[in-house]
């Protein structure tokens, strides 16, 4: 594909909505790089929980922040997130980290250190990022912006077997109670807080396929292509 017809595809949605998944696969259809903002938040927590920083305590927090090195590097099933030479991939998927990260990313500075790397990832466009705020604030002029839903029963089961696949013993009340959690936290924090952007799509795919949802998303993707290649 030309590069000079290359856009910003900005995904946002509620926690367990799909979000990686249908970026992943949409990013691999088009020939575009995949760029996982919550893996980046998610590392950050790691990182803040190994060296008990304080969320109240900023000083350490921007201590922290400049001491954090986010990288990541492409591999067969997807990309690996790569923290200061470690690749935590899975270990940020545990539940200890989510039990964390919203909190985390709500904070002020952490955000603005995010989205000024995440600007930087997707400066050349051909991209496709997902989040929470990546079409409202990170990536405000983006060509299409898609924001995913489901209903909260659909979104439990999804984590919930998404970890015991992994190996991890979680009780269902438990996940429900961490994404009602993080759905709070996310959508009322003073910065950058999830909403839908007023020119977003919005797909519920509490009933869909994800093959269904990757098709409509190549449509509305193409579509945006051809627009901008016409200027």
């Amino acid at each position: 594909m030309d590069s000079e017809n290359k856009i910003i595809i900005a995904i946002d949605g509620y926690a367990s909505t799909g979000k990686s998944t249908l970026a992943k696969a949409l990013a691999k259809e088009l020939g575009y790089a995949y760029i996982d903002t919550g893996a980046m938040y998610r590392a950050t927590t790691l990182f803040f929980l190994r060296h008990k920083i304080k969320l109240e305590n900023d000083r350490a927090i921007q201590k922290a922040l400049h001491a954090i090195n986010i990288r990541f590097l492409p591999a067969s099933e997807g990309n690996r997130l790569i923290l200061n030479g470690e690749d935590v991939e899975d270990e940020i998927r545990k539940m200890y980290v989510s039990e964390m990260v919203s909190e985390v990313a709500a904070i002020s500075a952490v955000r603005r250190t995010m989205v000024a790397q995440q600007r930087e990832m997707g400066g050349e466009k051909g991209v496709v990022m997902d989040g929470r705020d990546i079409g409202t604030v990170v990536f405000r002029d983006a060509e299409l912006k898609i924001f995913l839903t489901a209903n909260s029963e659909v979104r439990t089961k999804r984590r919930l077997e998404e970890l015991v696949a992994k190996g991890l013993e979680v009780k269902e009340d438990e996940v429900g109670a961490n994404l009602t959690h993080r759905d709070h936290i996310d959508s009322t924090r003073a910065d950058s807080p999830l909403k839908k952007a007023k020119d977003a799509i919005e797909i519920d795919n509490s009933y869909i396929s994800q093959e269904e949802q990757l098709l409509l998303a190549l449509n509305y993707a193409k579509t945006k292509i051809l627009d901008f290649s016409r200027g």
